[in-house]
């Protein structure tokens, strides 16, 4: 197995930490259970530059920063369901990463338009990968707090799909500006 060189483990490490602190700036809150952040950008931004791998240890240190530093602990019902919501999930974000090497081939060649259809297409991917895991640990466990009469499927499925589709679609606008204006920002040089 490849080993990641020093220049990879610096970018995962500041993309997770940037992550986190974006993480930590106010979110749009439709509900209790739905809110719209785009702190996922860091992490896509590694996944365009770097793949899939360092994109699933990007979201994993993100995850893991969120418990440590104490920012989940309001979200955590038991052990089990922390882990799928912070370690897996949060790696699944990594999926974006399928698509650098046509992200990449297409940066080069100069082609913004399919870039950007690219980069929209591979961020509603690493989005739908990590709430898939939040749905389903919403349906297991966060469904007792479903309104009276509906079912836990239905509540995970509005309240993560709802953010999913949202956060997604935040973060695709903000990554196609920027890789208009800068595309230099995801395009991997070493």
């Amino acid at each position: 197995m490849k080993k990641f060189s020093l220049l990879t483990l610096i970018e995962i490490s500041l993309c997770a930490a940037f992550a986190f602190v974006l993480d930590l700036l106010p979110s749009i809150k439709l509900s209790s259970a739905i809110s719209v952040s785009f702190a996922m950008v860091p992490i896509f931004i590694l996944a365009f530059r770097w793949g899939v791998k360092a994109s699933f240890v990007g979201g994993l240190l993100w995850g893991l920063l969120q418990i440590v530093l104490g920012d989940a602990a309001d979200d955590i019902l038991t052990p089990v369901q922390g882990f799928i919501e912070f370690f897996i999930a949060f790696s699944f974000i990594g999926l974006a990463g399928l698509f650098r090497p046509f992200i990449q081939a297409n940066i080069h060649e100069g082609n913004k338009g399919k870039t950007i259809f690219l980069v929209v297409v591979a961020t509603f991917i690493g989005s739908i990968g990590r709430y898939f895991w939040h749905f389903l640990a919403g349906m297991i466990f966060w469904g007792k707090f479903a309104p009276e009469g509906q079912s836990p499927f239905l509540y995970s499925l509005i309240a993560n799909g709802t953010t999913m589709l949202l956060s997604g679609l935040l973060c695709a606008i903000i990554l196609s500006i920027i890789i208009t204006m800068s595309p230099r920002l995801v395009k991997r040089f070493a």
